[in-house]
């Protein structure tokens, strides 16, 4: 058995996938640092 084959022959443990809407994700994260950068900017931390 190499690397390669016990590599593959592993089980997925719910990581991250290699398929799904990415797009998505982008979105959902700026949309974050666009919230936290507007609750920065209205407590004064700034």
């Amino acid at each position: 058995m190499t690397a390669q084959s016990a590599t593959a022959a592993r089980v997925r443990t719910g990581g991250p996938k290699d398929d799904g809407p990415k797009i998505v994700e982008h979105i959902m994260g700026w949309t974050l640092v666009v919230v936290l950068a507007m609750l920065v900017t209205q407590l004064g931390l700034l």
